[in-house]
């Protein structure tokens, strides 16, 4: 089954400097139970203003995944870590047993991106922090995993928890077939449209797959989309409170 979710139909908050959108609602963050998709707990599609940002603030046992879409965002965190990435670039970050981070805007123009959390699958392990970047000469030759639960990823950044963060970049009319490992998956496309399994899905809208043993994607505009795919060990899609 394909569900499609429009973008003007995802809850949402404006803070000044923040605005966002809400894939899935972080707990407490939004009205009735929080929806999940096996570990997947939250996806924000942010635009943050220029010089503003999150000041240092604590995070623990939990996976996040940062996936700039244009502009650059700078982490720095306790650990001494510091980073800045751009389009196309991740961040990923396992908070483990304690991190204090921030992450900053610095630029004159504001960042968009997507920050995706997931839970654990080892909490009270030492916290870690990692780049990745989709290459710029990527193309549909099949998505590729900047963050990964599986080991068999060797090249992507490794993460705690039971899922593959996917990225393609997809040139007008291309059409690839994805296999979807568990038959559950959420997809974003970053820009222009495609039509999964024949149904339209505009630029950061959403896609929820279920029950479905592959996927075919289409580009009717040049894009780029990022998914998550849930491994084998994942739990099912539940909500919680």
């Amino acid at each position: 089954m394909i569900q499609h979710r429009p973008l003007h139909s995802l809850f949402s908050v404006e803070r000044g400097w923040l605005k966002t959108k809400f894939h899935f609602i972080p707990p407490g963050m939004g009205p009735g139970p929080s929806e999940t998709l096996g570990p997947l707990m939250a996806w924000n599609d942010d635009e943050v203003a220029p010089h503003s940002g999150f000041p240092e603030h604590p995070h623990e046992n939990v996976e996040i995944i940062t996936f700039v879409r244009d502009g650059a965002i700078t982490h720095e965190d306790n650990l001494g870590n510091k980073g800045r990435a751009t389009g196309g670039q991740i961040q990923a970050m396992s908070a483990g047993r304690g991190i204090r981070h921030s992450e900053y805007n610095r630029d004159d123009d504001p960042v968009t991106l997507f920050q995706i959390w997931l839970e654990t699958r080892a909490p009270g392990k030492a916290p870690d922090w990692g780049t990745s970047s989709l290459p710029p000469d990527a193309s549909s030759g099949g998505f590729i995993a900047l963050a990964s639960g599986s080991r068999q990823d060797a090249a992507a950044l490794q993460i705690e928890a039971d899922v593959r963060l996917l990225a393609a970049r997809l040139a007008i009319q291309e059409r690839i077939v994805q296999p979807i490992t568990e038959g559950r998956a959420y997809l974003v496309p970053t820009r222009g449209t495609i039509r999964v399994n024949g149904i339209a899905i505009g630029p950061r809208d959403g896609c929820l797959v279920t029950d479905e043993a592959e996927i075919t994607i289409e580009a009717t505009e040049e894009t780029e989309v990022v998914m998550i795919d849930l491994l084998k060990t994942a739990p099912g899609l539940d909500h919680r409170l």
